[in-house]
């Protein structure tokens, strides 16, 4: 029984349904439509669609590679990272909507059987037995309904009730700033690349969605009603100002209406799990926007359970909770070195750009020519600390 239909959801759901554990998977919301959600796929998570069979399929879909990673500054521009010396078949960032991500992975789960999908149906409560869980309580059109299982894994995202009606608390890491997401028209004289522009006060991420660019406007934590109550033009004038050749086009920004606002979370959970119960994805670890590596952090952590729980899970004996603290311990040096980073960008760059004390004039404008950095970070942009394979093998249903 899985709650959450994200990625570490989805993944997890077909993967065990392939190994022939019957599944049930629940999503709260009637379709995987949903603005403004993560859609970076590295090349970890291309890997493990190739070996699921799917990386065909995926590229199919309309999507965008980024071969390498630069950053705007009033200074000039710095090339950070080339991912095309990668090893393996995928040396680029995919940047392809999560809807259509998640539509290919349910559908490829809903070939098995042994795979069941629940739409609009809302999981509230964790089913009790003493102090081990033995299933979940979920609400839909048609009212409140229980499921029991062997093993109930809250993927329900970082604000998951499961985790909450667990007695599971994160532990709160901090950002500095939250994200402004909305979207400007396209024009073929614009540049082609997707990038991080950085000046005195100001960050925003501008990813290429060929008709239109998919802008991220960067503002000090907390800081939405502030900037709401300048204006509309609060708003509309940095973006003038990061990238003047979009000038002509903020009237495209009506008004607060037309933007969606990511309040950042950067936290872990000490203990992933208790009997009956695992949380995994952001419901274990949310994580920061930095290097965009949230899905691909999530889908690794699906893998990794799939592989360490599907033998288990065929028996549909309950399962004991040494077991379950296999995946957290396998997971949770990849979370800390990860969210290690990201804090440390958040800390020397995105907290001193917010306010107005990062000078990027010191930096080399090629930073893919410092032989360890050009060996070290496309690795761990594009594959993490431990990237997971897919070790279990697909069998019929039980």
């Amino acid at each position: 029984m899985i709650a959450g239909g994200g990625p570490a959801g989805a993944v997890l759901a077909l993967v065990l349904a392939r190994a022939g554990v019957e599944v049930t998977l629940l999503e709260k919301h009637g379709d995987f439509l949903r603005d403004f959600r993560g859609d970076t796929i590295h090349p970890s998570t291309l890997q493990v669609l190739d070996e699921l069979g799917l990386a065909r399929k995926f590229l199919r879909l309309p999507h965008r590679k980024a071969y390498e990673l630069g950053i705007v500054t009033d200074t000039g521009e710095i090339r950070l990272a080339s991912l095309r010396g990668l090893p393996g078949g995928y040396n680029y960032i995919a940047f392809v909507p999560q809807w259509e991500f998640l539509n290919l992975v349910t559908s490829a789960a809903g070939e098995y059987p042994n795979f069941r999908l629940l739409m609009n149906a809302e999981a509230y409560d964790v089913i009790r037995e003493g102090d081990a869980v033995r299933g979940l309580r979920y609400r839909d059109a048609s009212g409140e309904h229980e499921i029991r299982a062997a093993l109930t894994v809250a993927a329900d995202g970082r604000s998951s009730t499961l985790r909450e009606r667990a007695g599971l608390v994160p532990e709160d890491l901090k950002a500095p700033m939250d994200v402004v997401w909305f979207a400007l028209p396209r024009n073929d004289g614009d540049r082609d690349d997707t990038f991080l522009r950085i000046s005195s006060g100001n960050m925003m991420v501008a990813i290429n969605r060929e008709t239109y660019w998919q802008l991220a406007y960067l503002i000090p934590k907390g800081g939405y009603s502030a900037l709401v109550s300048g204006g509309i033009d609060a708003l509309r004038e940095p973006v003038a100002r990061l990238l003047p050749w979009l000038a002509d086009r903020t009237g495209g920004i009506g008004g607060y209406d037309d933007v969606s606002v990511l309040t950042v979370m950067l936290n872990r959970l000490r203990r992933w799990h208790r009997p009956g119960l695992l949380c995994i994805g952001d419901a274990a670890h949310a994580m920061s926007p930095v290097f965009g590596v949230g899905i691909n952090l999530a889908v690794q952590d699906a893998v990794a359970a799939a592989n360490l729980l599907a033998g288990s899970l065929r028996s549909g004996a309950p399962i004991p909770e040494p077991t379950l603290h296999l995946v957290q311990r396998r997971r949770m040096a990849p979370t800390r070195v990860t969210q290690a980073a990201q804090r440390l960008v958040q800390n020397l760059v995105i907290r001193r750009a917010l306010s107005r004390r990062f000078d990027p004039s010191g930096l080399p404008r090629d930073l893919t020519r410092v032989p360890l950095v050009n060996r070290l970070i496309p690795r761990f942009i594009g594959f993490g600390v431990r990237p997971e394979h897919v070790d279990v093998r697909e069998s019929p249903p039980p």
